[in-house]
């Protein structure tokens, strides 16, 4: 049989049988109980939030950290042609022959090939081909950018086109060296370039060279980019987007902590004018970065 007892406005009651007491609560109770219930649910779903946000962050970084350190190498390259001179027979300014070493040729050319290590990594013994199919090529100059030396061509290359003192070069010989090169670069660090100048005449329909470079290293991909003009050591076009995305930012932050119209006008126009400025230091920082990053 329960009894109950009145203790400070809360009803609380034995069971004499079960010896089980129950606690009633009256209305002031009930507000507190659910006050204090709606905060608990308030503070787990808080650091119920934060924790989640905190964990894909987490993720997310180290996703991002491990694709940089173990991005697949890049080699990137650009080629840039100089016409010196064209053979032609014009009927108002007549023939004009182009010779080299006493011998006509249709043009003649000076393209640099230009060679950039892209990645994250250091490499070592790479081997890189120059070839092409319409164009006839001749005299070479190479250098490493930033260093006293050139390249060398490789071992296989040289014995290809080698020739004794008292022997000629054989057609095949020739076809080789007029169609392709080979060289080993020894170390190829980060971010260098190697810079590759041929003179050469063009075969095409199109009285133009065409060359193609190939390398064959483990893990490194090879593109071919357009020459670009660029700005502060970035391509113009990039540096640009950049600047004009970090000046919107700059705007809309602008427009959140201030009511002068013709202030934040001024300030979009100048940053407008010198966008490729900010862009341009912006990607080298980025760059930087991922170089200290990549260790």
């Amino acid at each position: 049989m329960p009894n109950k007892r009145i203790l400070g406005g809360h009803s609380v009651a034995w069971d004499l049988r079960s010896g089980v007491s129950h606690l009633h609560c009256g209305p002031k109770c009930g507000r507190s109980q659910a006050e204090e219930f709606m905060n608990i649910i308030e503070l787990f779903q808080s650091e119920y939030i934060s924790i989640l946000a905190g964990g894909l962050a987490g993720i997310i970084t180290a996703w991002l950290t491990q694709r940089v350190l173990n991005k697949r190498g890049v080699f990137s390259y650009n080629v840039h042609h100089n016409r010196i001179g064209l053979s032609a027979n014009d009927d108002i300014f007549g023939n004009v022959a182009v010779t080299l070493n006493g011998n006509q040729v249709p043009n003649l050319y000076l393209s640099t090939v230009r060679l950039i290590n892209e990645s994250l990594n250091d490499y070592e013994n790479v081997t890189i081909r120059i070839y092409t199919s319409d164009t006839k090529l001749m005299t070479e100059q190479t250098r490493i950018e930033d260093s006293p030396y050139i390249l060398e061509h490789s071992q296989k290359y040289s014995e290809q086109i080698h020739v004794e003192n008292d022997q000629q070069p054989t057609p095949n010989q020739w076809a080789i060296y007029n169609g392709q090169r080979e060289y080993m670069i020894p170390i190829f660090n980060r971010g260098q370039s190697v810079t590759i100048t041929y003179l050469n005449s063009a075969n095409s329909n199109d009285d133009h060279p065409h060359l193609w470079l190939a390398a064959n290293k483990k893990g490194v991909k090879v593109k071919f980019k357009q020459p670009q003009n660029e700005a502060f050591g970035v391509q113009q076009n990039i540096a640009a987007l950049t600047g004009l995305f970090i000046g919107l930012v700059i705007v809309v932050i602008l427009l959140s902590i201030s009511n002068n119209v013709w202030f934040i006008a001024f300030v979009s126009f100048f940053l407008g004018l010198i966008a490729q400025v900010p862009g341009a230091f912006t990607i080298k920082a980025i760059r930087r970065l991922r170089e200290i990053i990549g260790g």
